[in-house]
């Protein structure tokens, strides 16, 4: 190519060559299209020398558009004599979040390290690729999102966006910030780098094929903890045509939020998020089986929690003061950490097979939450739980309640219908009452000692939050209330119980 200047001056700065440096990454652009015949030949011109000697391949996915934005990407990439360009034409549309979900493939499977994500529309600035991977190149991010709302380019409203927009986009980007936890100046806009190796680690299996596939990409990277960072871009708005129907991606953008909330606190299981739902998550509410058991363990107790999960309610239980050995069927539970020893093995076959993992040593408390109901033979755990018993321990285990008022209701119409969780778990294999768990202690070798009704998690029915006012009074009420009349509406029976004295 000859003699290369360092730098090249223009309207949005000097771009330094060695900001734009690859860095020995492979950088590839994703130019997503539709209808874009009038917009996308110049689009490309304005991708700077400097980019396109670092980059190592633009691929153009044409959407199944209804123009010529296909053969005119073909006659560009031929009369340019662009060997980096590639065009891609999908047979059927795949909507703007199936489009980018297939260009993300593309380069994944090519063993690319960042991916850009380019509108062939022109509505974003070409002159400034380097500004979004520049970061990711420099090892300072995992995402970086172009933002409009950062003053450096005069702001969205001197570049030309319409008011009624910049006043949406500020109020979905405010109620993003406080229900995610985030600190954004902007969601919305679709200028943005991607490390690709980060981009692995997301399902986009069931992710949507609409607009707010942007937002959930967002959600599933600040869920998972990789790095965002955010850079300036100009705003512009042509007379291209939009495709986006406002109201409906304003309802989709706090639809896809709410469902997300849903999934992480479990009150429901939405496929988009089903990674991030967890089945037995800690229950906070007042009254709730695991606010008993933690107040029925106490502090600086040795605890055997056999079939711990993931380990949610372990990282409760140790914050006082408690040591926890844990006993699961899962190779390694995300919170390994709040462990001392942990044992993997199947709970059908008992507890004695677990013993040598765990030191053969003895504990205060053996916990059995949530698991005798799923268990063929509930009798060989807990007959075995008193072998790993000190003197004067004893067992705590919780069931679900099945005489419950909600499964005595449904019987009425004759329903019995499982789901993803509750007291019809589709996982339960056993049902009891407070009358067969009082029994199967008895024939096992226990006393009760103590026994509880939790109330029912009225936070998941409702999906609103334990800590929300109107939510704490409702708790307390029905606390109250399943006081009075635990076998109608207890959720689950919390027993301690103690081995039997031997004669």
């Amino acid at each position: 190519m000859g003699e290369r200047s360092l730098s090249t001056t223009g309207r949005f700065g000097t771009l330094k060559a060695d900001l734009a440096a690859n860095c020995g990454m492979r950088i590839g652009i994703l130019v997503v299209a539709y209808n874009a015949v009038s917009t996308l030949a110049p689009t490309l011109r304005r991708i700077p020398r400097e980019v396109w000697d670092n980059i190592e391949e633009v691929a153009i996915f044409d959407d199944a558009s209804h123009d010529s934005t296909y053969e005119l990407a073909v006659g560009y990439k031929t009369l340019a004599e662009q060997y980096k360009l590639h065009v891609m034409r999908n047979e059927a549309n795949l909507g703007y979040g199936g489009n980018q979900k297939a260009g993300y493939k593309y380069f994944m499977e090519k063993g690319f390290d960042v991916v850009v994500l380019l509108h062939g529309d022109g509505q974003y600035a070409p002159e400034i690729l380097h500004h979004l991977y520049h970061p990711i190149v420099a090892g300072d991010a995992d995402a970086v999102l172009g933002s409009r709302m950062m003053p450096d380019f005069d702001g969205p409203l001197k570049g030309g966006m319409p008011l009624y927009k910049y006043v949406g986009n500020r109020i979905l980007s405010t109620f993003e910030n406080r229900a995610l936890g985030m600190n954004l100046t902007e969601f919305h806009s679709g200028y943005r780098a991607y490390n690709l190796h980060a981009l692995e680690k997301i399902d986009m299996s069931a992710m949507t094929d609409d607009f707010h596939f942007d937002t959930e990409i967002i959600i599933k990277l600040h869920h998972q903890r990789f790095r965002i960072k955010e850079v300036p871009i100009p705003t512009y708005y042509g007379d291209e045509i939009c495709y986006v129907n406002g109201m409906k991606y304003a309802y989709d953008v706090v639809r896809a939020v709410r469902r997300y909330r849903s999934t992480v606190r479990s009150a429901r299981k939405f496929p988009e998020f089903a990674e991030y739902f967890a089945r037995y998550n800690v229950k906070a509410s007042h009254g709730s089986s695991h606010s008993i058991v933690s107040s029925l363990v106490g502090p600086n107790q040795d605890v055997l929690d056999v079939g711990c999960g993931e380990g949610f309610f372990a990282s409760v239980l140790s914050k006082n003061g408690n040591a926890i050995s844990g006993v699961d069927i899962i190779p390694a539970p995300r919170h390994r950490e709040a462990f001392e020893q942990y044992a993997c093995g199947d709970l059908a076959q008992g507890l004695a097979p677990l013993a040598k993992g765990l030191s053969k040593r003895r504990f205060d408390r053996v916990l059995l939450m949530d698991v005798l109901q799923q268990l063929p033979s509930p009798e060989l755990p807990l007959r075995e739980a008193k072998d790993f018993l000190k003197p004067n321990g004893l067992v705590v285990l919780s069931v679900p309640n099945v005489a419950n008022l909600s499964v005595r209701a449904a019987l009425a119409f004759g329903k019995f219908e499982y789901g993803d969780r509750g007291i019809l778990d589709r996982a339960h294999l056993r049902f009891f009452t407070r009358k067969t768990l009082r029994a199967l202690l008895d024939e096992c070798g226990y006393d009760v000692v103590e026994e509880r009704a939790s109330a029912m998690p009225l936070e998941f029915v409702f999906d609103v939050a334990p800590e929300r006012g109107i939510m704490k009074a409702f708790n307390r009420a029905l606390c109250f209330f399943t006081g009075i009349f635990p076998r109608l509406l207890g959720y689950q029976w919390v027993i301690v119980a103690r081995p039997k004295a031997t004669r």
